[in-house]
């Protein structure tokens, strides 16, 4: 079996989930004798590129001629089974699907956002959860500038999912969508997808318990705390973070990440005796300040696939306190490994923290079924036989993937 996966790598450095998933899949795949051909593009080259280089990068995204032709050239030189497709926007493009199906190679696509719905990928509007595309209009888009808050920029884009909808290039050119949730799922049938073409799989991340690295001196952290780590974002509920931690004085916050919103978050936390932001931090060090925490935060305002941080939290036996959407909605079970509470609740959000942290016997419990459940759902070997079992069906053959 041999696969060619694809990929739009977001920028150099990224800790993307997609991203994430590409690299973790490419290499368990190898380790397992699979020959794997990747094909990247970074979006590097459109940061760099003037205001002219952009609009023609931004035009692109509805047909790569230069992608179209390369993976057309990969495919007649190394004839691959499947090609497995991540993310395609904004530089790879649509056109890569029609190169692989002109050669009748099929194509396996991982959707790692709400893209298909939305064509932001975020479903979001103002803050707020927004699906209305979902029916095609995509129009609608320019009059609030979703894309980049740009009305050009929304009117580019809407006109690029047009030509596509009526083409139903998502829809024909892939012949199996990996879904990371079950509300993922339900989203895409009810916009017309085939279901029989649809199939659910969590994302794996290795042991995150088995790497944990020393905390260096510089840090200084309080005994016991709360832990948020991730993008600091709008769509990662940090100004719900914020919020909920106006209202509490006496709880310890330690916070990990970078992102749009970093120098707002800072300026905020600098005021706060409470809360330690400590901007990026280095992987090895993340994890080991993770273990250390009490219990975890993700107040996620959009539809978390399958959260890379939530599983590898997971990992480490620490419970969390989670939106209850997305995947989220599945993968928490009240009391047991987390709690769940309704979006955008701030006094929901403020009273499951406080039960915690008077609560500590109880929260170690549920960090130790936190743990259980990272090991029955997200352990790598599982998660890559699965993936091989997907090709297999893709293929037309029979029986599982037993090597």
């Amino acid at each position: 079996m041999k696969i060619l996966v694809v990929h739009n790598l977001h920028r150099t450095g990224s800790a993307s989930g997609d991203d994430q998933v590409f690299k973790n899949e490419t290499k368990l795949l190898q380790q397992k004798g699979i020959e794997v051909i990747p094909y990247t593009v970074i979006n590097d080259k459109f940061d760099q590129a003037g205001a002219v280089g952009k609009i023609l990068m931004t035009l692109g995204m509805m047909w790569s001629f230069e992608n179209y032709k390369k993976i057309e050239e990969l495919i007649k030189r190394e004839k691959p089974d499947i090609m497995h497709v991540h993310t395609f926007f904004p530089l790879l493009s649509p056109s890569i699907l029609y190169a692989a199906k002109k050669y009748q190679v099929k194509v396996v696509a991982t959707l790692h956002d709400t893209r298909f719905i939305c064509p932001c990928a975020t479903s979001l509007r103002n803050g707020k959860i927004c699906n209305l595309c979902g029916d095609g209009k995509y129009f609608r888009m320019v009059k609030y500038g979703c894309f980049k808050n740009s009305r050009f920029m929304s009117l580019v884009v809407a006109t690029i999912f047009k030509y596509h909808r009526i083409k139903k290039s998502f829809y024909k050119q892939i012949d199996k969508y990996i879904c990371l949730n079950d509300e993922q799922i339900e989203l895409l049938e009810n916009i017309g997808f085939d279901k029989e073409k649809i199939v659910k799989k969590y994302n794996f991340v290795s042991d995150a318990g088995l790497s944990v690295a020393e905390i260096p001196k510089n840090y200084t952290l309080p005994e016991h705390f709360a832990v948020f780590y991730g993008r600091i974002g709008e769509e990662k509920g940090i100004r719900i973070l914020q919020k909920v931690w106006d209202t509490i004085e006496d709880i310890p916050l330690v916070v990990m990440g970078g992102g749009p919103l970093e120098e707002e978050f800072r300026v905020w936390a600098d005021k706060k005796a409470n809360v330690f932001y400590l901007g990026y931090v280095p992987h090895e060090v993340c994890m080991a300040i993770a273990e250390r925490a009490d219990f975890a935060l993700m107040p996620s305002i959009w539809y978390e696939g399958c959260s890379m941080v939530a599983i590898e939290t997971e990992s480490l036996g620490i419970p969390l306190i989670t939106t209850d959407i997305g995947f989220f909605k599945e993968a928490i079970q009240n009391g047991k490994n987390g709690i769940k509470i309704p979006l955008g609740d701030i006094q929901g959000f403020r009273e499951a923290i406080m039960n915690f942290w008077e609560n500590p016997e109880k929260v170690q419990e549920m960090g130790q079924n936190a743990r259980t459940d990272y090991e029955k759902k997200y352990v790598p070997e599982d998660n890559v036989k699965q993936l091989l079992e997907i090709y297999v069906g893709v293929l037309g053959e029979d029986g599982k993937w037993s090597k």
